[in-house]
């Protein structure tokens, strides 16, 4: 079976063990709520001298060399601490006594006793008072309710006589939802471990796993084509302004899949809607190797024509650099468009005397259909020049407009034409020399600002079969291809928002084709 790889078997293995660790996690959490411990550990326990217990020649000094009831005196140091993964207030502390742990030394008499904590934490020991319980009989040592931080601790250094070292030594007390126990340490003053020994296994062990299945697929040498290849002939059809897009998939496509010719031949929205209609109805198969791509929906009439979700567009308003404006807003855009503003001076920073061209589409465009639904909020005036030069076709008309039938033309004509405007679809590469876009209220389009609701001039772009294909056919490969393999970097690489992404699948429910 295919999916029976090394990679996939890794992959399932690591997955499971991801799944068996959270449930684990959660059993632990919810058999054991809170992780409430006092751990202690003896760092130190020494004889003062050992002369009396092995007859060889001890040396003393000062208080231990004049004191004959210090002859078997043994030196304890042990660190109390909280190595759980909670605080311990005072109230946590559960006994009846004033006290809050008791520490034991069997066989042995306490004859005095030092707390001493580490710096900056000194606060602690303002907790050490016999008003607190802090006292002292025979051998053991009775510690007030100290709050510990988690991590944090205190040591007692404890001076006793009788017994021997290495005698039991304990500590004990009540906690509430905790414990009281002996911990250890590889070295005197080392913390104990921040994660358990499960937890170390599992991150071993999670961590074997996804370095296996990265280097199998670094290592693998095998190049495989994408998933569903087919060969044969298609055409992609359609969007003028998709046409860039259109024209890196079918090289690309063409690349990886041996076989398969790709041609691309954008005349307009609604041309190629109608063209795929009229060849599906003409096919003997009722499919035809043709994909038709739009950015406005297809409409009633066209019932049998399945739309795909491709991706989010931006478009943007270009402008001749004569004009050195670089915002306008929606209300002033719709001005210039019905001919209430004629020359762009009768705009704050516009060129005196310089006339205002309107560069637009035809009427079977999707993207004219696009901004005079999105910005103008109604149809543009009928055009007025033939060649966007001169006012010929009606002189009487309150609009100098001209119409062009691809956007690469209106680019061309806008840069070309001093006081031009029209408008795009926002291009991953450079602009012709000669124009600058124009921001929409202050929003310029950018890939950022396609997923912002603030910014009106964006549309979905769809990518039309007549019905559903065969799944074995060239169409349904280079669908598939376009909506969910490679082709989504090629969408994403020239400033579009795949509908399969996060943000892009929000936008794309939101405007299902009609």
């Amino acid at each position: 079976m295919e999916w029976l790889s090394a990679e996939n078997v890794v992959a399932v293995a690591t997955a499971a063990l991801g799944i068996v660790a959270s449930l684990g996690v959660l059993w632990y959490e919810r058999r054991v709520p809170r992780r409430v411990r006092i751990g202690y550990r003896v760092q130190l326990d020494t004889p003062v001298s050992s002369a009396e217990r092995t007859g060889s020649a001890g040396v003393r000094l000062g208080l231990f060399q004049d004191n004959p009831h210090l002859s078997d005196a043994t030196l304890v140091l042990l660190r109390i601490e909280n190595d759980g993964s909670q605080s311990i207030a005072d109230a946590d502390y559960t006994g009846r006594e004033l006290h809050g742990l008791t520490a034991e030394f069997t066989s042995r008499t306490i004859r005095g006793v030092a707390v001493t904590a580490p710096r900056g934490a000194d606060h602690v020991l303002d907790h050490f008072t016999p008003a607190a319980g802090l006292r002292h009989a025979d051998g053991t040592v009775y510690l007030p309710r100290v709050p510990l931080n988690r991590g944090q601790h205190f040591k007692l250094l404890v001076l006793l006589t009788g017994g021997a070292v290495g005698d039991t030594i304990r500590v004990s007390g009540g906690i509430r939802d905790g414990e009281v126990s002996p911990n250890r340490s590889t070295t005197p003053d080392d913390t104990p471990p921040l994660f358990s020994r499960a937890s170390r296994l599992i991150t071993v062990l999670l961590t074997v796993c996804v370095v296996a299945l990265a280097s199998i697929i670094v290592v693998r040498d095998d190049v495989r084509p994408p998933m569903g290849c087919a060969k044969g002939e298609l055409l992609l059809t359609g969007s003028t302004a998709f046409k860039p897009v259109a024209e890196d998939l079918a090289v690309k496509y063409e690349q990886d899949c041996a076989g398969s010719t790709v041609t691309v031949d954008a005349r307009g929205s609604r041309e190629g809607l109608l063209e795929l209609n009229e060849r599906g109805e003409a096919a003997k198969d009722g499919s035809p190797p043709l994909i038709a791509l739009s950015d406005v929906p297809k409409g009633d009439r066209l019932a049998l024509l399945s739309p795909n979700e491709v991706a989010v567009s931006a478009y943007t308003l270009v402008v001749n650099d004569a004009v050195p404006l670089s915002d306008l807003t929606t209300e002033q855009v719709r001005a210039v468009y019905r001919g209430d503003i004629r020359t762009w001076d009768e705009l704050k920073g516009g060129p005196e005397g310089l006339p205002v061209i309107l560069a637009s589409r035809k009427s079977d465009s999707g993207t004219r259909d696009i901004f005079e639904r999105r910005v103008l909020g109604g149809p543009e005036k009928a055009y007025s020049s033939v060649d966007c030069r001169r006012k010929d076709s009606d002189p009487s008309s309150p609009v100098f407009r001209c119409e062009l039938d691809s956007t690469d033309r209106v680019l061309a004509t806008v840069a070309a034409t001093p006081g031009a405007i029209g408008y795009t679809e926002l291009r991953s590469g450079r602009l012709p020399k000669g124009l600058h876009t124009l921001s929409l209220d202050g929003r310029g389009a950018s890939p950022d600002t396609i997923a912002d609701d603030g910014y009106p001039f964006r549309e979905t772009e769809y990518a039309y079969t007549y019905g559903k294909p065969p799944a074995d056919s060239l169409v349904a490969s280079f669908l598939n291809y376009l909506l969910r393999g490679s082709g989504q970097d090629v969408v994403r690489t020239h400033g579009h928002l795949p509908c399969s992404s996060p943000k892009g699948r929000f936008i794309c429910a939101g405007r299902a084709a009609q």
